[in-house]
């Protein structure tokens, strides 16, 4: 299996602002998923960005998302996660066993709406992380 870690930023509405100029700057390919997409109804957020992503043949890559409005987020809260994400079910969940252990589970390791296999938790060392399985997204 490969892995690789991250950045993944954590923004209010300003998602897609962001991650365009990062493309702008770093060039790449930029990936959209809005909450729309992902299956929510809420109006006032369909077009937040629920997982977004620059990436580029350099090797710089970036992963960002809009908070959900009823999260708390200020740009010193939550800021960033380091996301791992990997092809195979069997390792992923080896990895989050082994972080899991004195962790605050957020999320636990199960299928969402965007991935087969998604979880979010913070270590014990206050480091959060987010692991899912890799799936295709359709471009922007």
């Amino acid at each position: 299996m490969t892995i690789q870690t991250t950045p993944h930023l954590n923004f209010r509405g300003d998602a897609r602002a962001a991650l365009e100029l990062y493309q702008s700057v770093f060039g790449g390919e930029l990936v959209i998923a809005t909450h729309a997409d992902t299956g929510s109804t809420d109006p006032a957020t369909a077009d937040h960005v629920a997982w977004g992503q620059v990436a580029a043949e350099n090797g710089f890559r970036v992963m960002a998302f809009d908070v959900w409005p009823h999260l708390a987020w200020d740009p010193g809260t939550e800021a960033s996660y380091v996301s791992l994400r990997g092809d195979e079910a069997a390792e992923l969940t080896r990895y989050w066993d082994g972080l899991a252990d004195g962790a605050t589970i957020h999320q636990p390791l199960e299928a969402s709406p965007w991935s087969p296999l998604y979880g979010k938790l913070t270590d014990r060392f206050g480091v959060i992380w987010v692991l899912d399985l890799a799936v295709a997204y359709p471009q922007d």
